[in-house]
């Protein structure tokens, strides 16, 4: 098998991938994505235990212990162009042999769980409630780099959502991937469960008005009154498509879980950001901890 050459795999001094810095052994099997640097160390501090800490750039890392499963928490930054990051070092980290340059024989996959915060798209998914996402439909491009195709029910969902959206080449053309259903499945009870759209931008690709105007103001209307089947838009962010359909290509089970902090059809913000997000790590972790190995 031809190696990957130094300019593609990068690597540091160290060994370690570039922008992650992390060795393959400093990764656990189960990750936990956050945006917020800051956010990194309110997950661990639920580890019973921290293993190591690293950090490069806005990318911090720590893996730890919760009893006796090995967990590594990571923050990613805002925007599908630090997830594309992310999630193939992850990869990398784990079905890429770093002494040969070699992807190898068998492949090894991880469970990958976002704990974010979301704008919900639906009066009654309230500000401080929880969603977790049943797919990740991208309106930016850069799904549209890689060779993918969206099957089956998730293509039938696209081409509605295109035709309802009026979404057109001019933005992007959107993209869907969904989660894992094995994890997805423990995340029923508490949780709201719908379609995150995945934004390029916070303020005009998701509809706000400050002193721009927007070439698609009808834009939130068009997203909240989508529905195929069982599926409606729920909220919008900006990483989940990319985590989904990154993660559905390299082969691991992804999950995006996301606090509402805002409602923008009752034009409502949480009071309590923080304490919303501090309430969502604590009831996913317990989750998380007690699902079957």
């Amino acid at each position: 098998m031809q190696p990957i050459e130094e300019s593609e795999l990068i690597l540091n001094s160290r060994g370690a991938i570039y922008h992650l810095n992390l060795l393959p052994e400093e990764l656990a099997p189960k990750v936990f994505l956050v945006g917020d640097p800051d956010r990194v160390a309110v997950v661990s501090k639920y580890f019973d235990r921290i293993e190591l800490k690293q950090q490069h750039r806005e990318f911090i890392s720590h893996t730890g212990y919760i009893g006796t499963e090995r967990y590594t928490v990571v923050s990613t930054g805002i925007g599908t162009d630090n997830i594309d990051i992310v999630m193939n070092e992850l990869d990398a980290l784990v079905n890429v042999d770093f002494s040969t340059r070699t992807v190898k024989p068998g492949l090894t996959r991880l469970q990958i769980i976002r704990l974010g915060t979301s704008g919900s798209l639906q009066g009654e998914i309230p500000v401080d409630s929880f969603v977790a996402s049943t797919h990740g439909l991208g309106i930016d491009n850069l799904l549209n780099f890689y060779r993918q195709e969206p099957q089956g029910a998730e293509q039938d969902i696209l081409q509605a959502f295109i035709t309802h959206t009026q979404i057109h080449q001019k933005f992007a053309q959107p993209s869907i991937a969904g989660a894992s259903a094995f994890l997805l499945k423990h995340f029923t009870a508490g949780y709201f469960n719908g379609i995150t759209v995945t934004c390029p931008g916070f303020y005009g690709p998701q509809g706000r008005i400050l002193r721009l105007g927007l070439a698609q103001p009808d834009l939130i209307e068009r997203l909240t009154s989508f529905s195929f089947g069982p599926f409606r838009v729920s909220n919008f962010e900006m990483e989940t498509s990319a985590i989904y359909g990154l993660g559905s290509m390299l082969g691991h089970q992804c999950l995006s879980l996301n606090a509402i902090i805002a409602n923008r059809i009752s034009k409502t913000f949480s009071r309590d950001g923080l304490r919303a997000v501090k309430l969502l790590i604590e009831k996913s972790l317990d989750i998380v901890s007690s699902m079957p190995h």
